[in-house]
C-alpha cells in the first residue's frame, strides 16, 4: 500500500502501561512507504506472503458468511481503469470468475466497512472487499481474487482519505494479524461497532431498532469505550517459530491469513508486564537453545508461550506449551523465570503432541508456584487457572457484566439461571443482588474454578453444575427448578436451539444476553421474539479496541 504522508496531529508516546501511542491523522496525496517495524517471520506449512490472495479472506481466522450477508449495504459509484498491461498479458490463461483482467487496477468509492473490519465498494456493480480501506474514501486498488459476485483488491494508493483515518502507532500493523482498526480514529470505531449491531439486528433478526424515522423499536444505546484504549489485555497467547533468514528464535502474531510469525516484543494493546514476560522467555529459550517447534514437520519442543497478568494483584503466570512432556532444562527455565520476572507467581506446562492449530493439548502441570493466580472485578477476587476462561480486558468486564446485572433487575429474591457461566465471573456479580444463582458451564475444571471462586469470597447462594447448558438446564426444569432471569453468554456461535427451546419453556421474567457475535445474536433474538419476548434494548460495550470485535449485552422481557 502507498500510504499518504503523516499529518500533524499526534498522539503521545507509547510504552507505559496506561499512556497513549503516538499516531496522527493521514492526509492523501503523497505516497509513503510501508512502516519498518520488527520483520521477522517465520515459515508454516500455511505460510505465503501477507499480498497472498488469501490474505484478506483468511484475516484474523475469520470464515466468509457469502456475499448476501456481507453486500447488503454497499452502495456508491465507481470507476475501473483498464486491467490490461504486462501482468495481464502474463496471467494465467484460465479467465477470472468475475468482470476484471487478473490483477486488474481499479478506482472505487469505499462506502462500507464488513464485520472483519474491511472497507467495501462497487466498481460497475461488482463488489471488492479492501482491507485497510475507511468508508468515505476514494482510492486505487489492486484486484487480487475474483469470484462470481464479489472479489478482494489491495489498496494501492488513497486518493481521498477520510477524515477519521490515522496513522497506526503500531510499527507492525501493516503486518501482524492482531489488530485491524488501528487506522480508524477511535470515536469513529465506537459508532461503526454501534452501527454494526443495529445492522445485524435489522437484516438477520428483522427486528425494529428506535430511531431513524422509527418512534418504537429495540434502543440500542451508544457503545461503552475506553477513556484510554491501549495496554489494556491482561493474557498473551503467542506461538513461537523459527525466522526464515536469520533461523533464529521468534514469538508473536501471525502475519495476515498466514502462519508466519511476525517477531514481536512490544505490543500496544498488551499490559507491559505481558510483553516483558514474553521478551524475557524468549530470551531465555534462545540462551537455553530450546528448539522452536516447527508445525511442517511436527518436530521441535516449545510450541506457544501464554502469559497472564492480574491488573489488580500484578501476578504473573507463565505457561510454556510443548510439543512432548518433557522440557529441556526445566531447573535452568525455573530459575531463569523466578530470577528475571517480578510479581511472577506460577510457571506451568501444558503438553500438547497433536498436529493441530488449537494452543493447549489436555495435560498441564505446574512447574513451579501456585496452580493460579489471582485477580479482582469491582472488588470480587478470582481464582484464575492456566486454561480459566477469564475476560481479557478488566475495566471493560466490569461495564459490560454491571449491564448485565442492571438489565437482571433483582431485587434479592429472584432465582436466576447463569447459562455458559464459565469460573463464576457473571455469576458472582448476580449473587450480589439475587435470591440464589445457578450456573452452568461445559468445562469440568471452569466449573471447579467457579466453586473456588464462590468460596472464596464468601458467597453461599451460588449453585454451579459441570455440563451442556442443553442438557443441565432442561434436567432442572424436569426436576422443578423456575427462573425468574436466565442469563445466557455463549461463544460465537451463540445459543444452542435446545437451551433457547427451554428458555422459551421455561418463560423467565427476563433474559439477560451477552453476546460477542452481533450475527448469531440477531439469530437468536429472532427466536426469543417469535417466542414471547420482547427485545427492550441493547448496549454495545467495546471490550477490544482497535479491532473489529464487539461485544453487546442485552435486556428482553416476557410479553405473553
Amino acid at each position: 500500500m502507498k500510504k499518504a504522508k503523516q499529518g500533524q496531529k499526534g498522539r503521545g508516546q507509547a510504552g507505559a502501561q496506561g499512556a497513549k501511542p503516538q499516531g496522527g491523522r493521514v492526509q492523501a496525496g503523497a505516497h509513503g512507504a510501508k512502516s519498518q517495524g520488527s520483520r521477522s517471520q517465520a515459515g508454516g506449512k500455511r505460510g505465503g506472503s501477507g499480498r497472498d490472495k488469501r490474505g484478506s479472506e483468511q484475516r484474523m481466522g475469520l470464515d466468509r458468511r457469502g456475499a448476501e450477508g456481507r453486500t447488503a449495504a454497499v452502495t456508491g459509484t465507481a470507476t475501473a481503469n483498464s486491467g490490461t498491461g504486462r501482468r495481464g498479458r502474463e496471467a494465467s490463461a484460465k479467465a477470472p470468475a468475475g468482470p476484471f483482467a487478473h490483477h486488474a487496477q481499479v478506482t472505487l468509492d469505499v462506502s462500507g466497512m464488513t464485520h472483519d473490519g474491511e472497507g467495501v465498494g462497487r466498481v460497475d456493480g461488482y463488489t471488492l472487499f479492501v482491507p485497510g480501506a475507511l468508508p468515505g474514501e476514494r482510492i486505487s486498488a489492486r484486484v487480487t481474487k475474483q469470484k462470481k459476485q464479489y472479489g478482494y483488491a489491495e489498496l494501492d494508493e488513497l486518493l481521498t482519505a477520510s477524515a477519521d483515518r490515522l496513522n497506526p502507532p503500531c510499527d507492525i500493523y501493516e503486518e501482524c494479524g492482531g489488530c485491524q482498526l488501528q487506522h480508524f480514529d477511535y470515536k469513529a470505531q465506537l459508532t461503526w461497532k454501534r452501527q454494526h449491531v443495529i445492522d445485524n439486528l435489522t437484516r438477520i433478526g428483522k427486528l425494529t431498532v428506535a430511531g431513524d424515522g422509527e418512534e418504537c423499536g429495540i434502543v440500542v444505546h451508544p457503545t461503552i469505550g475506553m477513556e484510554n484504549p491501549w495496554r489494556y489485555r491482561n493474557k498473551a497467547a503467542v506461538p513461537i517459530g523459527t525466522a526464515i533468514a536469520s533461523g533464529e528464535l521468534v514469538g508473536g502474531f501471525y502475519e495476515r491469513g498466514t502462519h508466519r510469525i511476525i517477531d514481536m516484543d512490544d505490543c500496544l494493546i498488551q499490559h507491559d508486564r505481558n510483553d516483558e514476560a514474553l521478551r524475557v522467555v524468549k530470551r531465555i529459550a534462545r540462551y537455553l537453545r530450546v528448539r522452536p517447534y516447527d508445525e511442517t514437520t511436527g518436530e521441535g519442543v516449545l510450541r506457544h508461550v501464554m502469559v497472564r497478568t492480574g491488573f489488580v494483584t500484578g501476578e504473573i503466570m507463565v505457561v510454556l506449551v510443548t510439543n512432548g512432556q518433557r522440557l529441556p532444562r526445566q531447573p535452568e527455565w525455573i530459575e531463569s523465570l523466578r530470577a528475571e520476572l517480578p510479581g511472577l507467581k506460577s510457571i506451568v506446562q501444558n503438553v500438547n503432541e497433536r498436529n493441530t492449530n488449537v494452543i493447549f493439548g489436555d495435560e498441564t502441570r505446574t512447574l513451579w508456584g501456585s496452580d493460579v493466580i489471582y485477580d479482582e472485578l469491582d472488588g470480587i477476587r478470582f481464582a484464575i487457572s492456566a486454561r480459566s476462561f477469564y475476560q481479557v480486558n478488566p475495566s471493560q468486564t466490569v461495564a459490560l457484566y454491571g449491564k448485565a446485572v442492571e438489565y437482571a433487575a433483582l431485587t434479592g429474591h429472584e432465582n436466576v439461571i447463569d447459562a455458559y457461566c464459565g469460573i463464576g465471573t457473571i455469576s458472582l456479580f448476580l449473587a450480589r443482588k439475587a435470591g440464589h444463582v445457578y450456573g452452568v458451564e461445559i468445562v469440568p475444571e471452569a466449573i471447579e474454578d467457579a466453586k473456588r471462586n464462590a468460596a472464596l469470597n464468601g458467597v453461599e447462594n451460588a449453585t454451579f453444575e459441570a455440563g451442556p447448558a442443553e442438557v443441565v438446564i432442561p434436567r432442572w426444569r424436569k426436576e422443578g427448578a423456575t427462573a425468574d432471569v436466565i442469563v445466557v453468554d455463549p461463544p460465537r456461535k451463540g445459543c444452542d436451539s435446545a437451551l433457547l427451546e427451554t428458555i422459551l419453556k421455561m418463560q423467565p421474567e427476563r433474559v439477560v444476553y451477552v453476546s460477542c457475535n452481533p450475527s448469531t445474536l440477531a439469530r437468536d433474538l429472532r427466536v426469543l421474539e417469535d417466542g414471547g419476548y420482547r427485545t427492550v434494548e441493547v448496549t454495545p460495550v467495546d471490550m477490544f479496541p482497535w479491532t473489529s470485535h464487539v461485544e453487546s449485552c442485552v435486556s428482553l422481557v416476557r410479553t405473553r
